[in-house]
């Protein structure tokens, strides 16, 4: 084995944390590809005999990219102005991933991204790399250009705004999937006050039909209005054929058009009632996200 092979081997002891860090930093899985491979790149072109803490260095390296990266899209207004929901992470509900695991790992539902998307490129880097991944503030403060009680400042700035909004939720999956299937069962029927039962009165969906359709997200809150627009998805429902899966670790649903994935339909669900329902239907970005779950 050359040192080229040898350096390859280490660094993928390292991809699966790198990819994960990236995807809490970007919130989109091509891009947090992106951001790994030019750790490799640059990795590649540095000489390792002066590197002491691999993981640590391809971890500053992966934070400073993915960092760079924000900042550049909120520069060229990448997204429609009223925002986009993350990439949503499926698997089907009867064989693990290991890599999507890893990606899901200390219960990063798509309400929580959808969270870490108002923070700002700095704020997100703190509190990712210091309360998700351990990093310290020494090591963080270089990354941000900031001093290490700069940092810590906005890792708690970024924290106090995760804790007031983003909700935990149920741990119980198999509890989920009865809720969900309460919520598909009383759509497809059009029951109005079963879907009130299972339904937060506070809850919020938000649909991302892409930048394409000229809408980009629009937003339903509290049950009434949320359980209206459940209606409207009895057509789909029982027209289409919807499918178990997991979102981002927890239960949700893929509705399909002719065995393609039309839209992804992610539940946070807490106290046994749904509080929020995110639902891509961007079809550029489902093409992309080449899903595997049954009957697709």
């Amino acid at each position: 084995m050359d040192e080229r092979e040898f350096l390859a081997d280490r660094f993928e002891e390292h991809r699966g944390r790198l990819k994960a860090v990236a995807y809490r930093m970007l919130g989109s899985l091509s891009e947090a590809e992106d951001a790994v491979q030019e750790a490799w790149i640059r990795l590649s072109r540095t000489d390792t005999g002066e590197v002491e803490n691999l993981g640590g260095w391809l971890t500053t390296v992966v934070g400073r990219v993915s960092l760079d990266m924000l900042r550049s899209r909120k520069s060229r207004r990448e997204y429609p102005l009223d925002g986009h929901l993350p990439d949503p992470i499926v698997s089907p509900v009867d064989r693990s991933d290991p890599e999507h695991e890893a990606l899901t790992a200390d219960s990063l539902g798509l309400a929580l991204l959808v969270v870490l998307e108002t923070l700002t490129p700095a704020e997100r880097l703190a509190f990712v790399l210091h309360d998700m991944f351990g990093m310290s503030f020494e090591e963080i403060a270089p990354i941000v250009g900031r001093t290490p009680v700069a940092a810590r400042k906005l890792a708690s700035r970024a924290r106090q705004r995760v804790r007031g909004t983003a909700p935990t939720p149920d741990a119980d999956l198999s509890r989920q999937r009865e809720v969900v299937d309460a919520f598909l069962a009383a759509s497809r029927s059009a029951d109005f006050e079963a879907l009130l039962t299972v339904l937060d009165p506070d809850v919020v969906l938000r649909a991302d039909t892409g930048a394409l359709a000229g809408i980009g997200v629009t937003m339903r809150r509290g049950a009434r209005a949320v359980a209206e627009n459940a209606l409207a998805f009895q057509r789909l429902a029982r027209s289409r054929t919807t499918v178990p899966a997991l979102v981002n670790g927890a239960a949700g649903l893929v509705s399909l058009e002719d065995g393609q994935p039309e839209a992804v339909l992610a539940f946070t669900i807490v106290g046994g009632r749904i509080v929020e329902i995110d639902i891509l239907s961007d079809p550029d970005r489902l093409r992309a996200l080449d899903l595997a779950v049954p009957g697709a």
